[in-house]
């Protein structure tokens, strides 16, 4: 049977989602948890893969076993195992077919930046010393919605079959006095996707680039024309879809 598990974590530590042979990840943490749990080897698949040190507020991953589940029960062990950086909301049933990454119809991030100095938003808000110009700054993001090709804004020399992506939201969103966020949904994200585009947006926020050259960077298909990925850690996957329904907290 076929099991969802909703969970997040602060990726801090975590040398992103997927396994690696140089360090620990989330997938790796999450795995010997459960194979643990069921006393039998549990690989998970998970709904993408977020880079070293970005966060999830809700990521989505599916495991197999033949054994009867307690949802709840597993849940509560899990967490009682799992490093306190990485935290379980849900275990549930789900059909044969559905697959955490290739059935979600839609992943959301949030990057959150700061233009004020603040001790306790350090580890989750990339620091502007200068505010940028977000009415512009919106005027640009919306010019993804014209676009399905983000190879400007892919990580090179991925093994991914297209770099096409429908991108749905797109805009930057003031939370408070000092720190703004990036809402961006989309059905697919390329690796470091987000983090390209966020870097270029802000080299139109100040005054470096406009919103011509910035469509005219996505127009080239070309990494280089883009500009530099901003930090990992103001990165969050805040919501995963599929077919019509969420899962919620």
């Amino acid at each position: 049977m076929r099991y969802f598990i909703t969970l997040s974590y602060d990726g801090t530590s975590y040398h992103g989602w997927q396994i690696q042979p140089n360090g620990i990840s989330v997938q790796q943490a999450l795995t010997e948890a459960l194979t643990t749990l069921l006393r039998e080897e549990t690989p998970v698949t998970g709904a993408g893969r977020t880079d070293a040190g970005v966060h999830a507020l809700k990521m989505v991953a599916h495991f197999d076993t033949e054994q009867e589940v307690d949802c709840q029960r597993l849940a509560d062990k899990l967490n009682r195992i799992l490093p306190p950086d990485i935290a379980v909301q849900r275990v549930q049933p789900v059909c044969a077919d559905a697959h955490a990454r290739f059935s979600a119809t839609s992943r959301t991030y949030h990057y959150y930046v700061s233009t004020a100095k603040d001790p306790f938003s350090r580890h989750r808000a990339m620091r502007l010393f200068h505010a940028p110009d977000f009415e512009r700054m919106n005027e640009a993001a919306r010019r993804l919605f014209d676009y399905m090709d983000f190879t400007s804004f892919s990580k090179l020399h991925t093994d991914v079959a297209t770099n096409n992506c429908r991108i749905m939201q797109a805009r930057w969103e003031q939370v408070n006095e000092h720190e703004w966020r990036f809402v961006i949904q989309a059905d697919r994200f390329l690796r470091n996707m987000v983090r390209a585009i966020v870097g270029t947006l802000l080299e139109v926020g100040r005054g470096k680039m406009t919103i011509e050259e910035f469509c005219q960077v996505i127009e080239k298909k070309d990494r280089c024309s883009a500009s530099t990925s901003v930090p990992a850690h103001a990165l969050f996957l805040v919501d995963v879809t599929y077919d019509g329904w969420t899962l919620n907290d």
